[in-house]
């Protein structure tokens, strides 16, 4: 953000901020709650800044919203190559991009911005490489290493070319981290020595547009009148409302109170136990939906005891899980056995977790030279996700389970930014994680969270490290054959449980409650939440 920016949103109090643009204008406005990590989503796998991104930004392809099939966005189409080497790209022509305050664009989105995008994040030599930071997670582990080259053929047509066929490559395209920026508008701030306003006011082709953000308080985008979609009639992806406007609220049961009077439209990650009284509001309406989550602790293996399997699978024995379950997700939760989710194909249903055994683990504890415990710390997640209602009661439960076999956890924590920030630098001994799936394949996540690859990158938080799992899914990842795939994906699971990877909470079901007024909204399941297609009833 810009210091202009920051400083109009300093001199703007909330109750202005919360006011429509014009006379009559309709204003959305939803209780989120975290700020996000970065505005540019490159940089991020925070799902506030999803969020944030979903409502500035097109990519190539995108999700359908509220669903998981695959569809055009900025690509009218593509054709494959029979050997799955180079997909090419027909790109929309007459898409806008945004302008702002301290720029104005001159020429519609075209393959030039595409090649900036990607190159920017592949060259380690591009002048904007290591602007903002260089850790594009996201590309770096799920887009980067089967990628060889990006061309433009001309101004909207793109060739993309791997080194390896890659099966996910669509899917992946649709995630925010690939959102497609303006190399118009990259250009002109590197002349003006200021390259930085390109990561911190973002400039985009999106259905809205960013007006003021205020960390901690408030974000407030506008429609943008002339997006593309309205050019070829898709209401469902269509900006319905003047203004979108997202309060801050990190505590549940504020984010409760404002949904309930009316200050919000929409409430994003209620607390489980207020969720009857929600259902039982006549203003309220309860959205809900299965997710593709998962929610884990993780062990830091490059750290002692935890690169001992006998210790791990001594915390997984001591952990009560269904009383966690119980008292934390109180019935929005299935206790977890499977690395995949169960609304993701290739799920291993016939995997069954571990059961509650605190003699079991002190027996491996005394195995592994640990008679008498040992001191640890223990990180607990400072927000609410979908995947963890609580973490500091999960937490506090761990702890009293832990301190029965001899382990005394010390609980601590960090703002949601600090806590991710010190996470991918490996800091904790055991950190509580957890992510949603962005696109509907099981590789995501393995390929990002517990791949070999992802432990020098910081994104695979147990630092563990199994060649057989790495290698099986870098195969998965070459062969289209869903059937095959599969299979790997049963032995992963499979090998994640034997070698105690980490420990796995529950696979958690979704809820967001919405005023009557709100028309059309649609629980998203994978990349960030739009906005597009809601109304409000007049």
């Amino acid at each position: 953000m810009s210091v202009r920016m920051f400083a109009a949103a300093a001199a703007l109090g909330l109750s202005a901020l919360l006011q429509p643009s014009t006379a009559g204008a309709q204003a959305l406005v939803v209780c989120s709650e975290a700020s996000p990590d970065f505005l540019n989503p490159q940089f991020s796998s925070q799902n506030t800044a999803y969020d944030v991104a979903a409502q500035i930004y097109d990519k190539l392809v995108t999700t359908e919203r509220g669903g998981s099939q695959i569809i055009p966005s900025l690509a009218e189409s593509w054709t494959i190559s029979d050997d799955g080497l180079t997909y090419t790209f027909k790109l929309r022509r007459g898409v806008k991009w945004h302008s702002s305050k301290i720029f104005t664009p001159t020429r519609d989105f075209n393959a030039d911005d595409v090649i900036f995008t990607i190159t920017r994040m592949f060259d380690e030599n591009h002048p904007y490489y290591k602007v903002g930071g260089s850790n594009y997670q996201f590309f770096g582990e799920i887009v980067k290493p089967s990628l060889k080259a990006v061309e433009k053929l001309d101004d909207y047509t793109l060739k993309v070319t791997l080194t390896k066929p890659y099966a996910p490559l669509l899917s992946a395209l649709s995630v925010e981290p690939m959102s497609i920026l303006s190399a118009e508008y990259a250009d002109a701030m590197m002349k003006a020595g200021t390259p930085e306003q390109v990561n911190q006011a973002p400039i985009g082709t999106g259905p809205f547009s960013l007006v003021v953000y205020q960390k901690d308080a408030t974000i407030r985008f506008k429609a943008v009148p002339d997006h593309w979609t309205k050019a070829v009639g898709n209401r469902d992806r269509m900006a319905l409302v003047n203004d979108l406007i997202f309060v801050i609220t990190p505590d549940a049961s504020v984010r409760y109170a404002k949904v309930k009077s009316g200050e919000c439209q929409i409430a994003r990650y209620p607390n489980p136990g207020d969720l009857p009284a929600m259902r039982a509001d006549s203003n309220l309406t309860m959205l809900s939906g299965s997710i593709a989550d998962q929610s884990f602790l993780a062990f830091n293996q490059q750290k002692k005891p935890f690169d001992d399997k006998r210790v791990r699978e001594a915390l997984v024995y001591a952990t009560n899980i269904p009383a966690i379950i119980d008292a934390v997700y109180q019935g929005t939760g299935k206790q977890a056995a499977a690395l995949v989710p169960p609304s993701l194909w290739s799920h291993d249903d016939a995997l069954k977790p571990r059961p509650y055994d605190p003699e079991k683990a002190k027996a491996l504890l005394a195995e592994a030279g640990y008679p008498n415990g040992f001191k640890t710390v223990l990180w607990a997640i400072p927000v609410v996700r979908a995947y963890m209602p609580n973490g500091r009661r999960a937490a506090e439960l761990i702890q009293a389970d832990w301190a029965k076999i001899g382990v005394q956890a010390e609980i601590q924590s960090y703002e949601w930014g600090e806590y991710l920030k010190r996470g991918r630098a490996g800091d904790h001994e055991v950190g509580m994680f957890g992510y949603t799936w962005d696109y509907p394949d099981p590789s995501q996540i393995l390929l990002s969270g517990w791949h070999c690859d992802g432990v020098k990158s910081g994104a695979n938080r147990a630092r563990w490290c199994n060649k057989e799992f790495s290698d099986l899914l870098t195969k998965a990842n070459t062969i289209t054959d869903q059937a095959e795939r599969t299979k790997m994906f049963v032995r992963m699971q499979e090998i994640f449980q034997e070698d105690v990877g980490g420990l796995l909470f529950a696979n958690a079901q979704a809820f967001t409650p919405v005023r009557k007024d709100v028309k059309d909204y649609k629980i998203h399941f994978f990349g960030g939440q739009p906005f597009v297609g809601v109304s409000l009833a007049k």
